[in-house]
């Protein structure tokens, strides 16, 4: 399922930056171009096809790079690897269902579409194949790709979103510790503003980081159970969600955006990334992937730049320490070949999860990989979902593409002022008794 809603600028493409998710040229090919792939090629080699979509570097260079280091020390198996664009990838993985054949090996983000593959009976369960070595994998790296205690992906990738900030702002705001409540958080954006200093920047143009805002205010408020409930039910219109979007109410009534937020882009020279990373902004919650953007998209805040949780909801059912993040896996088609998850185990396997971590800039999702990770602010993240009591996808991930995708609008229209937090319950549900 796309980590993002299909009319929005991708998420993912930023996760590149950190985890290189798809900006670069498209390369158009599919499994029905070779009749190699799940087969034998002309070296007697069982050829694996690997659809990816690691389309700039370092990924562009460092998926070819393992691949080879595999064949060198695996000659009985040819990995032919298939980088796709984010958006080129997700279209032809949905002209590729109906024909009901599937790449080998694909890049997944889990939750409903990875469900919908499943069912239709596309996608293999790898429970039993990985039993032996997939404990070794971060808990919260695993869960996308767990139904109903079955495993049908292996994870390569781990992240959490989180309030990124600004230290010197804070300081001349007063600020002596970041908020641990929701209502320390909401005197901290007044103590910015008193301070000539505009609290948050935010992609409203994009829709899904605004999100991230309700997303965490209803995990708070419901806890990870109570999501899933919801969802299970298809029935967001309890009180727990109301909560979530009369508390980002109180926010969006402080005025805590930049100037021109609504029509503001997450990427470009006056966007979200580069709001923060100029230093027009003291805050914004934002993924892994976000010191990075905001160096690239603006200069950077270097020591300046600080990490810290989604604040606690005082009275809710959710912890502080209850996280909502993603990733990215791959999964093997039904009746693929076994050497395909070979390759997997040895892909994210200690050494193999070290170079991702050193070369890729990712954060680990093998245990025993944990210490190569030194960059401070991307172990802040790991440090986070090391600790966490519960993991929750992405909402517009986790659920159903129209779901998902009402999600983003109904919350972006909260934020603009045109729907009530009641709204968004409702709409939300409305779609979800739809699908």
């Amino acid at each position: 399922m796309p980590h993002t809603a299909p009319s929005s600028f991708s998420r993912r493409r930023f996760l590149g930056v950190a985890t290189v998710a798809g900006l670069g040229t498209v390369v158009l090919a599919s499994c029905g171009d070779s009749d190699e792939s799940g087969g034998t090629d002309s070296k007697g080699r069982t050829v694996v096809e690997w659809w990816h979509i690691q389309t700039t570097e370092p990924g562009k260079s460092l998926w070819p790079k393992q691949a080879e280091a595999y064949e060198k020390a695996h000659p009985k198996t040819k990995i032919k690897l298939v980088p796709l664009e984010n958006d080129a990838f997700k279209a032809k993985m949905t002209a590729l269902v109906g024909t009901g054949k599937l790449p080998d090996l694909y890049n997944t983000w889990g939750g409903g579409v990875l469900k919908q593959q499943i069912d239709a009976g596309l996608t293999e369960d790898i429970t039993d194949v990985v039993k032996d070595w997939i404990g070794d994998l971060v808990p919260a790296s695993r869960k996308p790709y767990e139904f109903d205690g079955r495993m049908y992906a292996v994870p390569m990738d781990i992240g959490a979103v989180g309030f990124w900030y600004n230290k010197a702002h804070f300081k001349k705001a007063g600020i002596a510790a970041p908020p641990a409540t929701w209502g320390e958080f909401l005197d901290a954006v007044k103590k910015l503003k008193s301070a000539g200093i505009t609290p948050i920047a935010l992609a409203g143009k994009e829709k899904w980081p605004g999100m991230y805002y309700w997303a965490y205010l209803a995990i708070r408020v419901a806890g990870v159970d109570g999501m899933q409930k919801a969802a299970d039910a298809k029935d967001f219109s309890g009180d727990d969600f109301v909560k979530a979007g009369e508390h980002l109410k109180e926010l969006v009534d402080l005025d805590p955006f930049q100037k021109g937020f609504l029509g503001a882009a997450y990427p470009g020279p006056t966007g979200q990334g580069a709001t923060m990373g100029n230093a027009k902004a003291a805050i914004e919650l934002m993924g892994q992937w976000a010191p990075n953007v905001q160096a690239s998209e603006g200069k950077g805040l270097g020591a300046d730049l600080g990490f810290f949780p989604f604040p606690a909801v005082e009275g809710g059912k959710g912890k502080a320490t209850d996280v909502m993040g993603g990733g990215g896996g791959y999964a093997l088609r039904k009746g693929g070949p076994k050497e395909a998850l070979e390759f997997m185990k040895w892909f994210v396997g200690p050494e193999g999860n070290r170079a991702l971590v050193t070369e890729g800039k990712m954060i680990p999702v093998n245990t025993k990989a944990l210490d190569a990770l030194t960059d401070p602010n991307l172990k802040a993240v790991s440090d986070l979902l090391n600790a966490s009591t519960a993991f929750q996808l992405y909402l517009d991930q986790a659920y159903p593409p129209a779901v998902g995708q009402e999600v983003n609008d109904s919350v972006a229209a909260l934020i603009a002022g045109s729907k009530s937090p009641a709204d968004v319950a409702r709409s939300v549900t409305e779609v979800a008794k739809s699908q």
